[in-house]
């Protein structure tokens, strides 16, 4: 059983938040899977999509809102959300501290699984 350590997860920036990678590319094709564990900051967002899968979302730390298209609802720790494929959405920090999630998708490869929006900034 692999056990990947947090500190030696790679982290790459997106728009609007820092994703570390956890899941090495290799067991995430082989497995069929792939995780982010998402820090975000206060502050607005634009919204992103990934078109071949649906994404689960678990908020580890912190508050704010989820939005998926033009409707929004708060979120806190141990809350759990589902985006459907395709969906564009954006989670948005209101809280002091940023916001910690850990987002699964059941897709091999989430760069291929990505695409950000220019879309309206959502607050």
């Amino acid at each position: 059983m692999p056990v990947i350590r947090a500190a030696d997860a790679p982290s790459v920036e997106l728009p609007g938040r820092t994703s570390a990678n956890p899941l090495p590319a290799a067991l995430g094709r082989a497995a069929g899977v792939s995780l982010r564990v998402v820090e975000i900051p206060p502050g607005p967002r634009t919204p992103h999509r990934h078109p071949h899968s649906c994404e689960v979302v678990y908020v580890a730390a912190g508050r704010g809102r989820v939005w998926e298209g033009e409707r929004s609802t708060s979120v806190a720790p141990g809350d759990v959300v589902l985006v459907e494929p395709g969906v564009p959405h954006a989670t948005v920090c209101t809280s002091a501290e940023p916001m910690r999630l850990v987002c699964f998708f059941p897709h091999p490869d989430l760069g291929d699984n990505i695409e950000e929006m220019d879309a309206e900034l959502r607050t």
